[in-house]
């Protein structure tokens, strides 16, 4: 028995040791892990939540998807009723027909002002050669007659050369008076006619603005006919419908919300303690509460450039009151390397995360 007895104290021995040995090695193991990775269980996958809105205000015609449904960008969601909207395009149409029209006519109307205001200038110029010739006639009556006055007084000119001389210089004096009161007229109205051409002119410039501003109002219209159509701006599901068959909506009014299933990425809330030990591009484990099994890995992306306590709605002011310091939580934006795709119907924005950034 002695003997049994001491064979069973080595054998109980070497067991605790091996023990012992078994549980400091997976300590160290840990211990190891541990120090290698930094973890949070403070993360959730995120993905674009597009709101879809109404950019006219009509009644809805259509509604082509049900709610939750899977859908590819590109495909036609809901229409609306565009008799209006195509009314609405027509008379922009030809109100812009309109204005064009306008502007060929005060193109035609300044070509002929400008050469109205030409002829008037050319019959001034006239109006002031005949100015010369008559003041020419004027002085060669004047003359004749003033040598008619200097023969009479010695009688060597008769009472009818005198009556001649006369007369032609009264002739001579009302034309004069006639061809400068002309060329005053000719002047005033060159004037105008240039006045009349620069206005005409001015018109144009008008009428050109007048084309801009419709052809704007077409484009809008235009635009708004093409609302009239909504179209899925990216692949995933659609839910959050907020509309019925027949129901008049308001211009921005909220339709329904598309779920973006192909840009998947998880935001994780370090806590500022773990900052120093992590760096954008470092490989990350991701495990989704919801799917144990899946197995996601990816990288750091970026920093949200804040804390999230600053993004809250009533920012905490540690300069009032009592000061409780509180570790604050950091936002990070890690990718995914390998999400599967075809999974993405049954894998939604906002699941619990638990990640495991590699540091060492």
């Amino acid at each position: 028995m002695e003997q049994e007895t001491k064979k069973k104290k080595p054998t109980r021995l070497i067991i605790i040791v091996v023990i012992a040995l078994i549980v400091i090695g997976t300590g160290v193991a840990y211990f190891i892990s541990g120090a290698s990775y930094e973890t949070t269980d403070n993360a959730q996958l995120d993905g674009d939540l597009v709101p879809i809105r109404s950019g006219v205000t009509a009644y809805i015609k259509d509604i082509r998807f049900k709610d939750n449904q899977l859908i590819k960008k590109g495909d036609t969601l809901i229409l609306f009723d565009m008799d209006e909207l195509k009314a609405k395009v027509l008379q922009a149409q030809a109100t812009l027909d309109n204005a064009n029209a306008n502007l060929l006519a005060a193109q035609n109307k300044a070509a002929a002002s400008s050469e109205n205001a030409t002829a008037s200038v050319e019959t001034a110029e006239s109006n002031q050669q005949g100015i010369v010739a008559s003041k020419a006639r004027l002085e060669k009556a004047q003359k004749d007659f003033d040598r008619i006055v200097e023969l009479q007084k010695i009688k060597a000119a008769t009472q009818e050369q005198f009556d001649n001389a006369q007369s032609n210089l009264q002739i001579a004096k009302s034309d004069y008076a006639k061809t400068v009161t002309q060329q005053q007229s000719s002047n005033s109205s060159s004037l105008g006619s240039k006045a009349q051409a620069v206005s005409d002119q001015n018109q144009i410039e008008l009428a050109k603005a007048q084309i801009k501003q419709r052809e704007a109002e077409l484009i809008l219209a235009q635009k708004q006919l093409s609302y009239a159509t909504v179209i899925a701006p990216s692949s995933g599901v659609v839910t959050k419908r907020s509309i019925q068959l027949g129901q008049y909506v308001t211009m921005g009014q909220s339709l329904c919300v598309i779920i973006d299933t192909e840009n998947y990425w998880v935001t994780a809330n370090f806590k500022e303690t773990q900052l120093g030990k992590m760096k954008i591009g470092d490989e990350v484990e991701i495990e989704l509460d919801a799917y144990p099994d899946l197995k996601l890995v990816g990288k750091i992306e970026s920093y949200s450039g804040a804390t999230g306590a600053k993004f809250s709605l009533l920012p905490p002011d540690n300069s009032t009151g009592n000061f409780i310091k509180i570790t604050q939580r950091f936002p990070l934006r890690i990718s995914l390397d390998n999400f599967p795709k075809e999974r993405a119907t049954d894998i939604f924005p906002g699941l619990s995360a638990f990640v495991k950034v590699k540091i060492k």
